[in-house]
C-alpha cells in the first residue's frame, strides 16, 4: 500500500522559521553568509602599496648591482625577472623622480639609473629603526610562538612573514641564535627546521584588546562590566545591519572564550558550546597576530601558514568575512589574487592610530612615490642644466653644464654645480638632494631679466617634459600589474 501524499511532503522551510533566523544559530552566533561591503579608504591605501612593491623590488634589482647602479639598457631585460612586461620598465621609472634618478654616464655616454639621495636617506633610515627595535621584535617573536598550540613554528614560514613583524632579513642570527634562552632552533637533518619557545613567560601572556578592556574598566568600573568578552566593532560604510544581526552581536560579544596563549589541549572540544568558544577564540588569535605585526596588517596567504598550530578554521577568508567590524579584508593591489587583512580598529582615514618610528620610516618610501614629478623636473631645470636659445625650428635644446665646460674636480657632483648666472648649487650638508634655498629671499639676487628667463624656462618644460608623455604626469597605473608568483616577498 502506498504512503499518502501528505506523510510524503517535506515541511516549507518558510513555515518553521524565517531566513533571517535560519542563517543565526540558537544560542550566540553570527551571520554566516554575509555580503562584502567594501571600504576605500583601505582599498585606496592597498592602490598606493601596489607600487611601494613594485618600488621595492627595483631597489633591491639596483643595490644587488656593483656600484648600486645599472644600464638603462639592461634594466629591461633584468625588470622581466620581476615579472615586468617589455619596455615598461624604462616608463615606470620614469614615473617616480623622486625614487630613481636616470643620467648620463660621464665615459661610455649612455643612461644608467640609481636610487636619489632621498631614496637612500629613507633606506637608512629604515635599516636605522629597524636596528633599533629589535627588541621589540623578539618580544614580539616570543608572543608569536607561545600562541602556537605545541610552542614551536617552522622557520620558512617566520621567514616569509618577517616584513609583517619587523623583523631583519638576518633574524635567525641576530634575534634567534642571539638569545639562546628564549629560543631553540631543532630539526632533523635535511628536513625542516623549526624555531621553539624555551620558556613561556607569564607577563607576555596577555592580549592586547585584554589590555583594552582593562583600562575601559579602570576608567568606567562597573558600567563596563559588559565589555569582559567584547571586541571593538566598527562596521565600514554603507554595512546593513538588521535587527536578528544586531541580537546576534550582542549575544556574541558576552560569550567567554579561551585566551590565544591558553593550552586548551586537554580540554574536551566535542560540545556544541567548546566549538563555539574556539570559533571566537579563533578571532582573538587573528586579533593578536595583527596587533603584533608593524603596520597592523598581513596578508591572508601568510596567515594560512600558522593555521595548524594556531587551531585556526580552514576556510578562512569566510570566516573573515562573518566579522567585518573587526577586520577587513582587501583584494586590491594584484588583481584579486592578495587578500590583505587590516585590523580595522588600528586605522583613522588611511593611518595608524599609534605609528612606530618603523612605520614612520616605511612611509617615507610612500612620501616619495606620491611626490609629484612637477617640482623634481623644476629642480633640473635650475641645477642640472641650461637651456640655450631656441633654434629655428622652435626645439629647445637642454644641454648638460658638466659637459659644455672642462672637467674641474673642485666642481662635480659632491662640492657643486655652477650655475649660468654665477650662483653655486651646493648639496646640502646632511647629504639632501642639491636645491636652491629659497628660504632667505634676500640673499638671491636676480636681475628682472633672469627671472623672466626662469619662469619661461619653468612653463615651457611643463609642456614639453610632461605634455608629451602622458604617463609621466599621471599616478594611475597603465601598466599590466604584477602576477602573484607566491614568493612572497616584499
Amino acid at each position: 500500500m502506498p504512503w499518502p501524499l501528505y506523510l510524503l511532503r517535506r515541511p516549507s522551510p518558510l513555515r518553521s522559521a524565517s531566513p533571517a533566523v535560519r542563517l543565526l544559530s540558537q544560542s550566540c552566533g553570527v551571520l554566516k553568509k554575509q555580503d562584502r561591503v567594501r571600504d576605500h579608504g583601505f582599498d585606496n591605501y592597498m592602490e598606493v602599496h601596489k607600487k611601494v612593491r613594485k618600488v621595492l623590488k627595483f631597489q633591491e634589482l639596483i643595490q644587488s648591482q656593483p656600484g648600486r647602479t645599472i644600464c638603462v639598457a639592461r634594466l629591461d631585460s633584468l625588470a622581466r625577472r620581476l615579472g615586468f612586461r617589455q619596455f615598461e620598465s624604462g616608463a615606470f621609472i620614469l614615473r617616480f623622480p623622486h625614487v630613481f634618478e636616470v643620467y648620463e654616464h660621464p665615459v661610455q655616454r649612455n643612461l644608467w639609473c640609481r636610487l636619489t639621495r632621498s631614496a637612500s636617506r629613507q633606506i637608512g633610515a629604515e635599516s636605522s629603526a629597524l636596528a633599533a627595535q629589535l627588541p621589540d621584535a623578539v618580544i614580539r617573536l616570543r608572543r608569536l610562538l607561545m600562541m602556537s598550540s605545541t610552542g614551536r613554528l617552522r622557520l620558512d614560514h617566520i621567514r616569509v612573514a618577517r616584513y609583517d613583524l619587523g623583523l631583519p632579513d638576518d633574524f635567525e642570527q641576530s634575534a634567534i641564535l642571539a638569545n639562546p634562552s628564549f629560543f631553540r632552533v631543532c630539526g632533523s637533518a635535511g628536513g625542516p627546521k623549526f624555531v621553539e619557545i624555551v620558556d613561556r613567560d607569564p607577563e607576555l601572556a596577555c592580549c592586547e584588546i585584554e589590555r583594552l578592556r582593562e583600562r575601559e574598566y579602570r576608567e568606567r568600573g562597573k558600567d563596563a562590566e559588559s565589555i569582559r568578552f567584547s571586541f571593538i566593532v566598527n562596521f565600514p560604510p554603507g554595512f546593513k545591519i538588521s535587527k536578528f544581526y544586531k541580537i546576534a552581536v550582542w549575544k556574541w560579544q558576552r560569550m567567554p572564550y579561551w585566551s590565544p596563549y591558553e593550552d586548551v589541549s586537554g580540554y574536551d572540544l566535542r560540545s556544541l558550546e567548546a566549538q563555539r568558544r574556539m570559533e571566537k577564540r579563533a578571532v582573538a588569535t587573528i586579533h593578536e597576530l595583527l596587533c603584533l605585526t608593524v603596520e597592523k596588517k598581513i596578508t591572508l596567504e601568510r596567515i594560512a601558514h600558522f593555521r595548524n598550530e594556531f587551531n585556526l578554521p580552514k576556510k578562512l577568508k569566510d570566516f573573515l568575512l562573518q566579522h567585518q567590524g573587526i577586520f577587513y579584508i582587501s583584494t586590491r593591489g594584484n588583481h584579486g589574487k592578495l587578500h590583505t587583512i587590516f585590523l580595522r580598529e588600528a586605522y583613522r582615514r588611511g593611518d595608524l592610530i599609534e605609528p612606530n618610528d618603523l612605520y614612520m620610516a616605511r612611509r617615507g618610501l610612500i612620501d616619495l612615490i606620491l611626490a609629484g614629478p612637477r617640482k623634481t623636473g623644476m629642480d633640473r631645470e635650475l641645477c642640472h642644466f641650461r637651456r640655450d636659445r631656441e633654434d629655428d625650428d622652435g626645439f629647445r635644446r637642454y644641454i648638460d653644464d658638466s659637459c659644455r665646460r672642462d672637467l674641474d674636480p673642485r666642481v662635480g657632483f659632491e662640492s657643486g654645480v655652477a650655475l649660468s648666472g654665477g650662483e653655486t648649487c651646493v648639496n646640502d650638508e646632511e647629504g639632501g638632494d642639491m636645491h636652491l634655498s629659497f628660504q632667505d629671499e634676500g640673499n638671491l639676487e636676480l636681475s628682472g631679466e633672469e627671472k623672466s628667463d626662469c619662469e619661461s624656462d619653468y612653463l615651457s618644460s611643463e609642456d614639453s617634459d610632461y605634455g608629451e608623455d602622458g604617463d609621466s604626469s599621471k599616478d594611475g597605473d597603465s601598466a599590466e600589474e604584477m602576477a602573484y608568483d607566491g614568493s612572497y616577498d616584499k
